[in-house]
């Protein structure tokens, strides 16, 4: 049997993304402690709030069938990227807003802790596909010109504020954790190391990018590749 999942901002965070409207009993208590979460939860309610009126706008006629044309004209672009495009556009949108907020944060040491809380992304292939990587960086404002490692695993993954991606890849050097979090919390590059982990965040794109791997190296050679394999947007 699992052992219980201690409720931290972390654990909140994620399960309030998870289901909003279905917390657990530990989850709404831990809200009504933490100011910062319940900040959080008012955000997220009302982003729900939006979506839902959005949805419920009527469809005019004709538009599911023109929709369905386009895209067997466009045949290069298969259905599920069209989809993927679609969600992170929303994705960012909703996660620019919510990590723009007060004070500042240690980005090295979150991405870090991050990491230990999601151990399942160094075993669990999840969303590897390397177009749906592409399609994520170039709205975060980066545009790949060479790869950067082998993608083994994609989530979106609750911070401080909001949400960002969590990307694991494969590279010469082992396998490296890359966040891109959307927001402007970071103005210069930071580094730290804890628990047997080293981690650098830089600016970049629509926020900036945390690197987090198990040896210096590996950590030096996914940010020269996020330097120089990547075409990032002024």
């Amino acid at each position: 049997m699992n052992a219980p999942t201690e409720m931290n901002c972390l654990a909140y965070r994620r399960l309030k993304l998870a289901d909003p409207q279905r917390l657990s009993a530990a989850a709404r208590a831990h809200e009504a402690e933490c100011l910062g979460c319940e900040s959080f939860a008012r955000r997220i309610d009302a982003q729900e709030t939006r979506i839902a009126r959005t949805l419920d706008v009527p469809v005019p006629d004709g538009l599911d069938e023109r929709i369905l044309l386009k895209l067997r004209g466009q045949r290069q672009m298969p259905w599920r990227s069209w989809a993927m495009a679609a969600s992170v556009v929303l994705t960012f949108g909703i996660g620019i807003t919510m990590w723009r907020g007060h004070g500042s944060y240690d980005a090295p040491r979150f991405a870090i802790e991050h990491v230990m809380h999601e151990p399942e992304s160094f075993t669990t292939p999840r969303l590897a596909d390397p177009e749906q990587f592409r399609t994520v960086m170039a709205h975060f404002g980066g545009e790949l010109t060479q790869p950067i490692g082998t993608v083994r695993y994609m989530k979106l993954c609750p911070g401080p504020e909001g949400v960002g991606w969590h990307v694991v890849l494969d590279t010469a050097q082992g396998m490296v954790s890359l966040f891109l979090i959307p927001g402007d919390k970071v103005r210069k590059p930071q580094t730290r190391t804890m628990q047997g982990y080293r981690a650098l965040t830089e600016p970049a794109g629509q926020g900036h990018f945390a690197i987090v791997a198990e040896n210096d190296a590996a950590v030096a050679a996914m940010a020269a590749a996020m330097r120089e394999k990547v075409r990032w947007k002024t």
